[in-house]
This record gives C-alpha cells, structure tokens and sequence, in this order.
C-alpha cells in the first residue's frame, strides 16, 4: 500500500472519529443546554385533573405532572418552562427540540422506546378506563368487541383494544374531543387514562349524570415514564436521581394527594423499595 494511499485512509478514520464525537456531544448536551439557558423546557398535556390543567379561577397551569415538572427543575437549579403538547405533536416536538424533555401521560411501552429514550425510574402507573352510557350493557373489555371506541391519537390503549378485544377504535386528536365524540354517539365509550376520567365525571356530574366506568379492571396498567431524547445519558442519570429523591422523601404522594389522585398504592410501593434500597 502506498503512503499516500495509508494517509488517504487515516484521514478517513480521523474524520469518523471526529463525526462520531461530535455526535455523541451532541447527544449528551441537553443537560449543558439546560443548565446553559438556566431553565428546563417540558412538554406537558394539559388535558384534565389530575394530571395537568388550567385552573379557571387564575388560568395557571395546576396538576401532578406540573408539581413534578417544577420539582425536576428545582433540582436541576434552574426555572421551570412549560410547552403544552398534545398526543399527536409530543413526540414531534421532543425530536425538535422544542422541549427538553416530555411528562405528558406517555406510559411506557416497547415501541416508544425504540424512538426515544426514558428516565427509568417511573413517577406513577396508569391504565385505561372506559366510558360508557350507563345504559349501553356494557360491563367487561370483551363487550367492545366490534364496536366502536374512541381514544386519543397515539394512545397505547389502541394496539390492546384491537388486537386483545377487537374493537374498531377511532383515534381522535384529544381526550376531549374522544370524548365529544363518544357523547355525540360516534362511539360506544371513550378510553383514557382511569385517573383522568374518574375525576371527569366526578367533578361535572351534570354534564355526565348518563355516563359510568362500568368495568372492573384498567386496561394494561403501565409505567408512566419522563422521555427524552436519544442518547441523553446525562439528562436521564440527573433526572432519575431526582425522581428517585421524590419518591423516598414522600413528595410524589404529596403531590398525588394534592391533586386528588386517587390511588397511590404504585407510589407508595415504590417509596418503600427505594427507602430500602438506600
């Protein structure tokens, strides 16, 4: 091989190399950009008690996910922005950079892992509940089968409720649109997160006095993750340091009781692990 043929090839392993580092720093920066800006951007849905809301009588962004958003930044020492997201834009708006990192009713599953990453340690557990008129006959998931169903587009409810159930779901843009939809009678019932929808109906009976969550069990109970992009090892180590303190210290079943989540046994399990794991 000739020198000039082995500096050629040199030159080219130089120049990966120096691709591949300034990939993995571009990776990795969000922690930097974060601290840099002195302020953590988080993607959040604002679709209803608990979990993220305007309160009417201020207009102030109130809810779990909020208390933990400023928790997070807290930690971090820096402020806290927020970036109201829906379930069809979230992810868009991660993989933009329009938000550092997503708390927005996003359960884990396998097929949003193979997209982005996740702080591992969970902030809570949810599964779906169905919404049905109260003389629809429905009691059980197996009573969906053929029937129509509405869920927010993206939903991890979708892939259960066909495949397990056979329902024909219809994928609206969000929860309050499903849930438009099922009240207008363009489906049999509504799936959503069951902490969501409980609240519903019970803080506007009125508006619901025809409608129950009839069935007995939530649909696939899942771990409810913060994301974040890929490749963020920094960003997801402080964050998971941070969900983990909250956990011990008691402060996420504060904030659940706080914003009247009603069932906090997956929080209270997991500050007794993580107590006695320290």
């Amino acid at each position: 091989m000739s020198s000039h043929t082995i500096a050629k090839a040199v030159f080219a392993l130089v120049l990966s190399a120096s691709a591949f580092s300034a990939t993995q720093a571009s990776a990795d920066s969000t922690l930097e950009r974060i601290k840099g800006r002195g302020a953590l951007t988080v993607g959040v849905i604002l679709s209803g008690a608990p979990f993220g809301y305007i309160d009417p009588k201020n207009q102030e962004q109130k809810g779990y996910n909020l208390d933990i958003a400023k928790a997070l930044a807290d930690d971090l020492g820096v402020k806290l922005e927020t970036v109201t997201v829906t379930p069809p834009n979230r992810v868009q708006f991660l993989q933009q950079g329009k938000v550092d990192i997503l708390i927005a009713n996003m359960q884990y599953t396998e097929e949003r892992a193979k997209l982005l990453d996740f702080v591992p340690t969970a902030y809570d557990r949810a599964g779906g509940a169905a919404v049905v008129r109260k003389d629809s006959g429905l009691k059980d998931w197996a009573d969906l089968k053929g029937k129509s169903v509405c869920v927010s587009q993206g939903s991890n409810y979708t892939q259960p409720l066909i495949e397990t159930y056979g329902a024909v779901v219809k994928a609206l843009p969000s929860q309050p649109e499903s849930l438009l939809a099922l009240q207008g009678g363009n489906c049999v019932a509504a799936v959503h997160v069951g902490a969501t929808v409980a609240l519903l109906l019970e803080d506007r009976p009125e508006d619901w006095k025809d409608y129950a969550i009839p069935f007995p069990t939530e649909l696939i109970p899942s771990d409810s993750v913060i994301w974040l992009r890929k490749g963020e090892k920094d960003t997801q180590t402080a964050l998971d340091s941070a969900v983990k303190k909250l956990h011990v210290s008691g402060k996420l079943i504060e904030f659940a009781k706080a914003n009247r989540l009603q069932n906090t046994a997956y929080l209270e399990e997991e500050k007794k692990a993580l107590s006695a794991a320290k």
